[in-house]
């Protein structure tokens, strides 16, 4: 909850207010075949992606998106999906700390739960828990402003 200080102005404050699974997939089409030994682990690849939209003036529903697919040569040998999300309130910061707030603290805070159930769901699924390597969540948000900024100085021609 945000508290005044000394000064009058309200301290910057970030609430979970709710955290949950909106979708989980997870594919196994080999098994059992994909259960047995193997010479070499797999292709394992990783997409991550984060989005945050308003409920209300302080509060946010911000979306973690891990997609995994491990492959064996062409062969898909598992498939994990999973979208997971917070409600966070989020007060007191000034505007301009708004969407580093929601695109880099949120999702940092939402990952270590996210992982878990990767790491679950794969090794419920016959294999070893996939756990997941931290992610550089201010890095991804970099990448992304860097990206925007690109595609609004690329001007359409008008024929």
């Amino acid at each position: 909850m945000a508290t005044e200080n000394e000064q009058g102005t309200q301290s910057p404050s970030l609430n979970i207010l709710a955290q949950y699974t909106k979708d989980l997939s997870f594919e196994n089409p080999g098994a059992p075949r994909s259960l047995q030994s193997r010479d070499n682990a797999p292709a394992i690849n990783i997409n991550v992606n984060v989005n945050a939209n308003p409920l209300s003036e302080t509060d946010f529903d911000v979306v973690l998106s891990l997609n995994v697919e491990a492959k064996d040569g062409d062969k898909v040998v598992f498939a994990a999906e999973l979208v997971y999300g917070g409600v966070f309130r989020v007060a007191g910061f000034p505007q301009e700390h708004m969407l580093p707030v929601l695109f880099i603290e949120c999702p940092r805070l939402l990952f270590p739960f996210a992982r878990q159930i990767v790491a679950d769901v794969t090794r419920n699924g016959g294999f070893p828990p996939l756990m997941i390597d931290p992610i550089d969540f201010a890095q991804m948000f970099a990448q992304r402003m860097a990206a925007e900024r690109a595609k609004s100085q690329v001007q359409p021609l008008n024929s």
